[in-house]
């Protein structure tokens, strides 16, 4: 295909209108396919309305996404990783012309659909199914209980505009999609324009899916220049690439003192130490090995995370260097990933391998020496299985260069983006530490050791200058998903150098689409707001107990108040001899007695509350299906022989699950002694069904 690469802005599809002589529009790119330098598109947003479609995003996609509770959009999310896998073959053709190979594309394809899987997981566990999120406890302000404060996140009012890198263009989208959708905020995709083609590959299934709520996903094939002119306080930028570009960007007044949130992954020169323990031989240095090559070598080491810097003990580098040079012969066949056999493709274009070769001459010219690979242009396998020359293919063969000064700036600042790393050499623990440090903040650092005293000593003094850190050992190094893999779970990001930013991985990457606001107010406001109830709101105990209530007739406040139950002494021993709990507390006055916490013998918390549940539970089968745990249990007033214990039972929070029949609901436990006092509180978490089951109808 040599047609323009479309848009997709404003709910359809955009290309640039061709002049009346048909000519190629003067400001086009041409993209050419890595292995062959065919002409695969080409690339222009000459006449596209950024504008129109920010403003697109923050009216139309905003309203559609904030209709939706965060567990509507997480089973979205999910719906449309399976849409992506019915086609993923699509995927795999078109990643090929990339430069990528077949594991290459797994990582990149497989792996951003794994993104969607992990955040529609992780958003219908760990977020409630409504629009605001709470953070933290409930802050008491007054002494009397009316007046409280607490942390809330509600969703940007803006657009969250993602500019990529030409490595990752499915993974790389993916990553910041999916949380921004999941926080409610639609989404400008800007793909790097070698790989633009891929990322309106995956564009289009989803638009065609029919899944995506209305302008919540955008895409803008080609250059931005007026982007951050349209940008406004609730926009959010989180940007990929080089250092440079991220700091001239950092210094537009959009983000300097218009309110834009900017965020930036950015180069990084991560380091990978080998542990003084970890000699030619051990399953340490044969993982560290296998580690090294693979990052030099998938992806042709356009990886953000991969190996730069290998830092070895100064006994161990020729050791190193040796089965670095033997696995590389033995394990790499370069070549157009559509070969049979192929393991390493070649850079995403030409302009890259100009770059990388450019910036392998500066690491020579500082003192590296070249002892693996040769930056002379390889032989290389076509795609007809042949063996030959590159031709107008954009290949590097792996190279390892050695720096006999570990001090030398070149080696921490210089990063060749393609299968290149460096050798540094190191005699202490500390050296080693100091070594990685000098990187000025990275994405990742790995330690290979089987030495715990050395792996705790490397890693709390490389902490702070990485956003992530693997500890490689034989226990581990078979599961590991290695030195350069990031997971949606997990930070993503790094400081310094790296970006500065660690804000993908996890719900913390929700939250990052979100504003975190502290609210002042009554406890029946603040119940309003986050559909939580809290201690001094209206309880509601209308006559019938709520275990007899569906999620669609329960609601919050909803209570049920016990009556008393007196604690014997008898009580307590029966308890402690059928568990076999006869802790002295419990047991003996005397020793109970010295206790600072005690009266004398006391009941078991655990007798209280079971106690408690039979107190409160209806026990004829209804719309409540199971009681599946305690959180946030406190024992906080001993309860002795003789008191009486009565527990109040009231709904806090309704969760309805959007693919079950039922929902979870989450009430406050509060057990009193006869006196008011406060004994134990806690949360208990019931199944209960969404409906009632219907009367069983009796005929004569």
């Amino acid at each position: 295909m040599t047609e323009y690469l479309p848009s997709y802005v404003q709910g359809q599809w955009w290309t640039p209108d061709l002049p009346q002589a048909q000519a190629p529009i003067a400001t086009a790119a041409e993209v050419r396919d890595a292995s062959t330098g065919e002409v695969v598109t080409r690339v222009s947003t000459d006449g596209l309305d950024l504008a129109a479609a920010l403003e697109y995003a923050r009216t139309t996609g905003h309203d559609s996404l904030a209709a939706l509770t965060f567990h509507q959009r997480a089973v979205l999310l999910k719906q449309f990783a399976l849409a992506l896998t019915e086609r993923k073959a699509e995927l795999y053709a078109l990643s090929s012309r990339t430069g990528a190979t077949k594991t290459d594309s797994w990582v990149d394809i497989d792996g951003g659909i794994g993104v969607l899987f992990s955040y529609s997981g992780k958003g219908r566990r760990e977020l409630p199914n409504s629009t605001v999120h709470v953070d933290g406890p409930v802050e008491p302000l007054s002494k009397d209980g009316t007046f409280l404060g607490r942390h809330v996140y509600t969703t940007l009012p803006g657009v969250a505009v993602q500019i990529n890198a030409f490595n990752f263009p499915v993974w790389g989208s993916l990553e910041k999609f999916a949380p921004a959708f999941l926080a409610g905020m639609p989404t400008l995709v800007k793909p790097a324009t070698p790989t633009g083609y891929l990322a309106e590959a995956m564009v289009r299934i989803l638009v065609e899916s029919g899944l995506l709520p209305e302008g919540s996903l955008q895409l803008v094939s080609g250059s931005i220049p007026t982007l951050f002119d349209n940008l406004r306080l609730g926009d959010i930028v989180g940007f990929t690439g080089s250092a440079s570009t991220a700091e001239s960007l950092r210094r537009h007044p959009s983000v300097q003192t218009g309110g834009v949130r900017f965020t930036a992954e950015t180069d990084s020169i991560n380091a990978s130490v080998l542990g003084t323990d970890a000699v030619s031989g051990t399953p340490e240095f044969d993982a560290y090995v296998r580690q090294l090559v693979a990052e030099m070598t998938t992806k042709a080491g356009q990886k953000c995370t991969a190996i730069r810097r290998a830092i070895v003990p100064a006994a161990a580098a020729d050791a190193v260097i040796d089965a670095v040079r033997a696995r590389i012969a033995e394990k790499t066949v370069l070549g157009d990933p559509r070969a049979e056999g192929v393991t390493m493709g070649p850079l995403a274009s030409i302009a890259q391998r100009d770059e990388v070769l450019r910036q392998v001459r500066a690491l020579q010219d500082a003192g590296g020496e070249l002892v693996v690979g040769s930056t002379e242009s390889p032989e290389v396998r076509h795609a007809d299985g042949s063996t030959g020359p590159a031709g107008d293919g954009a290949f590097v063969a792996p190279v390892l260069l050695r720096f006999a000064d570990a001090e030398s700036d070149a080696v921490h600042d210089v990063e060749a983006f393609g299968p290149v790393s460096s050798l540094l050499t190191y005699e202490t623990t500390a050296e080693a530490a100091a070594l990685v440090a000098r990187g000025g903040g990275s994405l990742v650092t790995s330690i290979a050791t089987h030495d715990p005293a050395q792996a705790v000593e490397l890693a709390t003094r490389i902490a702070p200058f990485n956003g992530r850190m693997l500890l490689l050992d034989r226990d581990d190094a078979r599961s590991s998903t290695g030195h350069g893999s990031p997971l949606p779970n997990l930070v993503h990001g790094g400081p310094g150098r790296a970006g500065g930013g660690e804000e993908l991985g996890g719900i913390r990457a929700v939250l990052h689409h979100m504003q975190r606001t502290a609210v002042q107010g009554s406890p029946e406001m603040l119940t309003a707001l986050t559909g939580v109830w809290h201690a001094g709101a209206a309880a509601n105990d209308d006559g019938r107990h709520p275990f007899r209530k569906s999620l669609a007739e329960l609601r919050i406040g909803d209570r049920i108040a016990s009556a008393s139950r007196e604690v014997t002494l008898d009580d307590i021993e029966t308890f402690a001899n059928f568990t076999g709990d006869t802790f002295y507390a419990h047991m003996n006055e005397e020793a109970a007695a010295a206790n600072p916490f005690f009266p004398g013998r006391v009941a078991h918390g655990y007798l209280l509350v079971s106690w408690a549940a039979g107190l409160f539970v209806d026990p004829e089968p209804g719309p409540v299906l199971a009681n599946y745990g305690l959180e946030n249990l406190r024992f906080i007033t001993p309860v002795s022989p003789g008191d009486d214990i009565r527990v109040e039972l009231t709904a806090k929070q309704i969760t309805p699950r959007e693919t079950d029949e039922y929902g979870e609901v989450r009430w406050d436990a509060v057990i009193r002694n006869q006196d008011d006092e406060i004994v134990a509180t806690y949360d208990v978490l019931t199944l209960v069904s969404k409906e009632s089951a219907p009367a069983e109808v009796v005929t004569a």
